[in-house]
């Protein structure tokens, strides 16, 4: 009986050593699970981080690619501004030749003159082709978004404010103003 109470002793100490020696290893564990979660949380949070940085980028780079196409479509519907402009003046100079009195002019100053019309209607159907218009401003009430006031003058029976010559034509080129209509006003 003896042995077998040895026996038994031996095998409760066994069993002590056993259990302590696994308890450390089972905290062990615990703190390693523990560390292992916690670092998936912070991988958690960075991913979502990263997630929510991607689509605020991507949205700035939608929100550029359309501001960039706006611009780029605004610069060609007004490609041809400047020389437009340009021939503005051409065509000033040409009404200006066609508006002197042909009837008591040489025949071949009459022809000349009758060259410059010809040239003059094509360019004006080049003007309508690209939407150019005059603005339509003789006997309309003055208006500075449009206009220039150049003179002044009074005349009876007129209503302030009333354009009453045109000094230089203005034009709008599709819907933009390119050159305002220098005019004189009624006072």
């Amino acid at each position: 009986m003896d042995e077998t109470k040895e026996t038994s002793e031996v095998q409760e100490e066994t069993k002590e050593e056993i259990k302590q020696t696994e308890l450390p290893k089972k905290k062990e564990k615990k703190e390693k699970k523990n560390k292992e979660s916690v670092k998936i949380e912070k991988m958690a949070e960075e991913n979502a981080l990263l997630n929510e940085k991607i689509l605020r980028i991507n949205a700035e780079m939608q929100n550029m690619k359309r501001r960039n196409n706006e611009e780029l479509s605004r610069l060609m519907k007004y490609d041809g501004e400047n020389f437009i402009k340009k021939l503005l003046s051409i065509i000033d100079n040409f009404e200006r030749a066609i508006n002197m009195d042909d009837t008591n002019l040489e025949d071949e100053v009459s022809k000349f003159l009758s060259g410059f019309k010809m040239i003059y209607s094509n360019l004006k159907n080049i003007l309508d082709e690209f939407e150019i218009k005059e603005i339509d401003c003789l006997e309309k009430a003055f208006d500075p978004s449009c206009m220039e006031a150049v003179l002044t003058e009074h005349k009876d029976g007129k209503e302030k404010n009333i354009v009453l010559d045109v000094l230089q034509k203005g034009y709008l080129y599709k819907d933009k103003i390119i050159r305002p209509a220098m005019v004189k006003v009624n006072e």
